[in-house]
């Protein structure tokens, strides 16, 4: 039998949890979106010194050691309050898991305090102009030069790129044998010569998505994370933390909160709709808590992500019916509704999910090319 009910020590984590995003907003206002909009380098120290960031690393590294339930606890807090936590979130999730499990002591213990801290912030260099989701055609170059790699090549949709201290890189250090083969991960710190950064404006005018443009970056051999040129695994595992989180489910939540208050309840078909969107904010819940749990098979990330950020299409949506001209006129609804195509695109287009699941979950065949 499901028992959804969380332990004593999980509810007391969300009560306070919910105070300290009550206080962020109160201190650095309220994001839509807030784990990828709403960057705050003081609230992130604050969270560190909560000790919510790095919460469920092993104690050996610095980190809580706690559930991994512990912190979709703290993150759906944070973000359906849209507390801004942007500045630490990337490299909690994903930076610092690929560093204690593939990289040196010396990376450990030279990267690994700043993320604990808030001090610093990571952004990933992934996706590139003519290889968005599809992460083995990518072409930036990491070609080995004594005791550096020099990169040359452009990553776009590079969040947080303008502000960040290190970009972890993901390029190509061989081009012999199949696409995925020759892929490495470099840490590349973001004052190097050679690196320009320029951020794109997006339709909502936010300005964390960038373009990075390496040209000739030395960047020190020693920073190679894991084995060159077998990096594909790493980055696969690094996308399972992405895609499978709370922050794909509630996103948006403040948005859905504020048109459900303003929305006129006595119409059924309303009702009907706000019933339709809390059941699946529980079933992506359920969804999140398997991931977390480690109870779904293995690629089923994909399926999560593509339930849980339709879903948030879907509260863009109904945001946009119940609110009438409130929609366009109010700034924070404008911007909220019209960040919503962007949720089934970023982190791999569910085409790609679907693709994932289809092949690698239920090992479907793949259809013959004409």
């Amino acid at each position: 039998m499901l028992d959804l009910e969380l332990s004593p020590e999980l509810q007391e984590l969300q009560i306070r949890a919910r105070k300290v995003a009550a206080e962020g907003v109160a201190d650095y206002g309220m994001h839509t979106d807030s784990w990828i909009n709403g960057y705050s380098k003081e609230f992130s120290k604050r969270l560190a010194e909560e000790g919510w960031i790095g919460m469920t690393w092993p104690v050996e590294h610095g980190g809580g050691g706690q559930s991994n339930l512990a912190r979709i606890i703290m993150g759906e807090a944070m973000i359906s309050a849209g507390a801004p936590i942007a500045a630490s979130w990337f490299a909690d999730r994903q930076m610092g898991p690929a560093l204690f499990t593939y990289g040196t002591e010396d990376q450990q213990a030279e990267f690994l305090p700043g993320m604990l801290s808030g001090e610093t912030t990571w952004c990933i260099g992934m996706s590139e102009p003519d290889a968005g989701s599809d992460l083995a055609g990518l072409k930036t170059s990491a070609v080995r030069d004594g005791d550096v790699f020099v990169v040359n090549g452009q990553k776009i949709w590079t969040s947080f790129a303008a502000d960040a201290d290190y970009c972890y890189l993901i390029c190509r250090t061989s081009s012999d044998g199949p696409p995925h083969k020759g892929v490495s991960e470099l840490i590349v710190p973001m004052n190097l010569p050679g690196i320009e950064v320029r951020p794109i404006t997006d339709m909502t005018t936010n300005r964390h998505f960038c373009e990075v443009y390496f040209d000739d970056v030395r960047v020190p051999a020693e920073n190679l994370v894991g084995v060159e040129g077998n990096a594909f695994k790493q980055t696969m595992a690094q996308l399972e933390h992405e895609r499978g989180g709370i922050d794909r489910l509630v996103s948006n939540k403040p948005l859905y909160d504020r048109a459900v208050a303003a929305a006129d309840t006595s119409d059924p078909r309303i009702r009907q709709e706000i019933a339709r969107l809390e059941t699946g904010y529980r079933l992506g819940r359920v969804l999140v808590y398997r991931e977390a749990l480690k109870q779904a098979p293995a690629g089923f990330s994909a399926a999560t992500k593509c339930f849980c950020t339709e879903h948030q299409q879907h509260v863009a949506d109904f945001a946009a019916s119940v609110l009438g001209m409130e929609a366009v006129a109010d700034d924070y609804f404008n911007r909220a509704i019209a960040y919503g195509p962007a949720y089934t695109i970023m982190g791999g287009t569910s085409d790609i999910m679907r693709n994932i699941l289809g092949e690698r979950v239920l090992g479907l065949p793949r259809e013959p090319r004409p």
